[in-house]
């Protein structure tokens, strides 16, 4: 940033987006258009003149498609990226890939009408744009001292300067004493755990928002599949959560699913509230269903945080673990605050390791943490209360 003035370079094939978005980006006090160009190769010569401070992306474009752009951008030096795209075809997947490639956020958008929507979303994408300039880049790749050159020919940049790193390995929790980790062989391949164990009291009710994709595939990981059954609302579109679902399943000793209304909690088990409808636990018995539904947006999102966490302080009280993950924003802080009240142990991500630690702050600010804990550590402390 210069002056205090977010700096933001937009690559966008088309002339309409580029200049309304523009506009309204320059309405915007303390934003700053450094440029606005049609496709990654006029983005490589304009930055290697004025490096931005976020980049709103569109990934359907000529001569280089976003993503691979994206790639070659994080590799060589880490920059908040804001995708907003058609995100036709591989639409979900695509996502997906820029998430994990290392974009803060994505914004779809529809294939017709790009002046409406622009016009009608401008608020919701400069708050983006603005809770991209504080992401906390600086956790993945180290920055170099100078901005170095991007060239399309790799064959003149320096070996293995391009190589995008692939995910971190984290390691599993450590056991805390007294307390024996779970001894059964790894799942064969393509299995999972029978979803006929019957359902324990114990729950952990996870919230996330930008960042949150890249967190949650660090923490869901490292658990084993003896952990509570898992909640979890990441903000995120309609038809995402599906594929993110998915994704993680794949990545996980425990079995990752979209939740469906009336789906059972159960130990070893992961729900993810879907994208535009809210997620609620309701207590059954001696164990927990989700009502899945609509509704109107609670903190300007569908699914909410709080929304989740209430139910759960209602529904399982002391018997709960309540994660507060990375965010703008502060939807989650007062339903953390409400599970806490209500007798259950609650962690918020630490400011160190937030691409955006808005949720977490507000949730500290409120008095509704029990405790702060690096990234790295939170499936520890998951795993040592739940």
């Amino acid at each position: 940033m210069t002056g205090g003035m977010i700096g933001v370079l937009i690559v966008d094939d088309s002339a309409v987006v580029r200049q309304v978005l523009t506009a309204r980006l320059r309405d915007s006090a303390g934003i700053e258009v450094i440029g606005a160009v049609a496709d990654p190769i006029f983005a490589m010569q304009h930055m290697n003149k004025v490096w931005p401070d976020v980049v709103v992306l569109d990934l359907e474009m000529p001569r280089m498609d976003g993503l691979t752009f994206l790639k070659k951008l994080m590799a060589v030096r880490p920059t908040p990226v804001v995708v907003c795209s058609a995100l036709t075809g591989r639409g979900a997947e695509t996502a997906m890939e820029a998430l994990a490639a290392g974009a803060v956020t994505v914004i779809p958008r529809p294939l017709t009408g790009l002046r409406e929507f622009v016009e009608t979303q401008a608020s919701d994408i400069v708050a983006a744009v603005r809770s991209a300039a504080s992401a906390g880049m600086r956790a993945r790749v180290p920055v170099p001292s100078r901005a170095p050159d991007l060239d399309l020919d790799l064959r003149v940049v320096p070996a293995g300067l391009l190589t995008v790193p692939g995910p971190a390995r984290v390691p599993g929790p450590a056991v805390p004493s007294g307390r024996s980790r779970d001894h059964r062989p790894p799942d064969a391949v393509g299995q999972k755990p029978n979803r006929a164990v019957v359902s324990a009291e114990r729950v952990v009710a996870i919230g996330t928002s930008t960042g949150g994709t890249r967190a949650l595939e660090v923490v869901l990981p490292a658990l084993p599949r003896s952990t509570p059954g898992v909640v979890i609302v990441q903000h995120m579109p309609e038809r995402f959560t599906a594929a993110f679902a998915q994704r993680l399943d794949a990545m996980c000793r425990m079995h990752v699913t979209e939740a469906a209304d009336g789906d059972e909690v159960l130990p070893g088990n992961v729900l993810v509230a879907p994208g535009g409808r809210h997620m609620e636990l309701i207590k059954m018995g001696n164990g927990y269903r989700v009502r899945v539904f609509d509704g109107p947006p609670v903190n300007r999102h569908r699914p909410s945080v709080d929304v989740l966490f209430r139910s759960v302080a209602k529904a399982a009280g002391a018997a709960a673990l309540g994660v507060i993950m990375t965010g703008m924003g502060d939807d989650g802080a007062r339903g953390l605050l409400e599970m806490r009240t209500a007798g259950a142990f609650t962690i918020a991500q630490d400011e160190a390791t937030c691409v955006v630690h808005g949720m977490p702050h507000e949730a500290v600010q409120l008095g509704a943490v029990d405790r702060e804990a690096p990234l790295g550590s939170i499936a520890e402390v998951i795993h040592r209360y739940g």
